[in-house]
């Protein structure tokens, strides 16, 4: 098993930063460069998923929660999302920094994911 690392720049930054560490851009649609995007209505988290072909069941679950979350007009697809979106808008409103607010809302998409285990076991 390959562990992936993400690396967040501003999007100004991203395609240098990409070319300098030999990774690969993502989620950034105003750049038509990037290729891992929003794809019609569904999100950034579940092209990752189909370009790396990550099938397990529970990731496939937090993709439509993410989806919901992160894509307007998609809230009927997981009623779980419309949570992670209030929590990410409230984390937006803190006013903390983008470091701070990743570092608080990782160990949400980890109990997520935990969740999502369970319901689709």
């Amino acid at each position: 098993m390959v562990n992936a690392e993400f690396l967040f720049v501003p999007e100004d930054e991203l395609l240098e930063a990409a070319r300098r560490e030999n990774a690969t851009p993502f989620d950034a649609s105003r750049l038509p460069e990037v290729k891992l995007n929003h794809r019609g209505n569904r999100c950034t988290f579940e092209a990752i998923l189909e370009d790396y072909n990550l099938t397990d069941r529970a990731l496939q679950k937090l993709g439509l929660i993410v989806r919901t979350a992160d894509v307007k007009g998609q809230e009927h697809v997981a009623p779980e999302g419309l949570g992670l979106r209030a929590l990410a808008e409230g984390f937006a409103q803190m006013g903390i920094s983008d470091q701070e607010r990743l570092a608080r809302q990782f160990p949400v998409y980890d109990a997520l994911y935990e969740y999502a285990q369970r319901q689709t076991s």
